[in-house]
């Protein structure tokens, strides 16, 4: 028998392999495994529709943000403003119901102009960073001074209060599936969607080699801007879902939301030079980032060392997708 003959197994098991690490999110979908598995030794009853319904509910915005911050990466750009923009669209939907008397169409109002409003901030983003040629790491980080600020003019200190309607609506649902089901199943459906259409092919292309992109001819800018823009809208979403749960408007609510959608993307396999990623690994790695927080909560670890052991939990989930992503190069 020849040698050619007696490669072929290991030859397979290369193929098998590579193909495991031409996709990023298959590490991340490892990962989310394990920590199911831990917390179901902490939480027997973790499966459970109400536990289960909980952790979709925590889930949601993480995954929203996480996604907003994929399409941005995507484009070589970063956005440090996404929790900022959770924070100043929550306050001002909160004053604007409250102000147009906290009727139906007042919140329908409200909550769209909270959309827009996070729309446009992340089109300002991305304007001045396209337009201008800024950093994109600098300007997001000054125009997410500027949007936290405007948030606590709005509302100096968290207050302030939704109609029931609100969140009985968002907390029940519809046909015996509450609301963050449902947008859940849209969020995948719509990243699935988008992930088949020239927009995204350009994105990445952009992310991967700028200065290759435009001379192609593609309109840099504007698919720089229109990242930024999709990142504020989801943003702006995931800040209507806390206020689905939270019931109040809070100045500083968004905080923990920046880095956290940084770290999903990174867990997801996403590479943070652009051009390179998945936005199924996104969605997985804020899962990852939802079931730590989860971990720690029902561990009973001391509250003093909670941030140490999640901070440890994160770093070592991180270096797993890093090293994933080394493999991929």
């Amino acid at each position: 028998m020849s040698d050619a003959v007696l490669d072929i197994p290991s030859r397979n098991r290369t193929r098998r392999s590579r193909s495991f690490w031409r996709k990023p999110w298959l590490l991340s979908a490892v990962l989310l495994v394990v920590f199911i598995g831990i917390n179901i030794l902490i939480q027997p009853r973790f499966f459970s529709a109400y536990a289960l319904g909980n952790i979709i509910t925590t889930m949601l915005p993480w995954m929203l943000i996480a996604v907003g911050q994929t399409y941005v990466i995507f484009g070589g750009s970063i956005d440090l403003s996404l929790g900022a923009i959770v924070s100043l669209v929550n306050v001002v939907v909160v004053v604007l119901i409250t102000a147009l008397g906290g009727g139906p169409g007042a919140m329908v109002l409200g909550m769209v102009a909270g959309l827009l409003l996070g729309t446009l901030c992340g089109a300002l983003n991305g304007f001045l960073i396209s337009a201008f040629r800024l950093q994109a790491i600098v300007t997001t980080f000054a125009t997410s001074i500027i949007y936290g600020g405007a948030a606590l003019v709005v509302l100096p200190q968290a207050g302030g209060s939704l109609p029931t309607e609100y969140f009985t609506v968002y907390s029940e649902g519809f046909f015996g599936l509450t609301l963050p089901i449902y947008l859940l199943v849209a969020l995948i459906l719509v990243a699935a969607f988008v992930a088949t259409t020239r927009y995204q092919k350009h994105l990445l292309a952009t992310g991967g080699n700028r200065q290759a992109a435009f001379q192609t001819g593609l309109p840099v800018r504007r698919i720089v801007m229109g990242a930024h823009a999709i990142a504020g809208f989801m943003s702006a979403v995931a800040a209507l879902c806390i206020l689905g749960v939270a019931g109040a408007g809070d100045p500083l609510m968004g905080q923990a939301f920046t880095l956290g959608s940084v770290s999903a993307v990174v867990l997801g396999g996403t590479a943070l030079a652009g051009g390179w990623g998945s936005v199924t690994g996104s969605i997985i790695g804020a899962a990852i980032l939802a079931l730590i927080n989860n971990i720690i909560f029902f561990s009973g670890i001391d509250y003093i060392y909670q941030a140490i052991v999640q901070g440890g939990i994160i770093l070592a989930a991180l270096a797993a997708g890093v090293f994933a992503s080394r493999r991929q190069k």
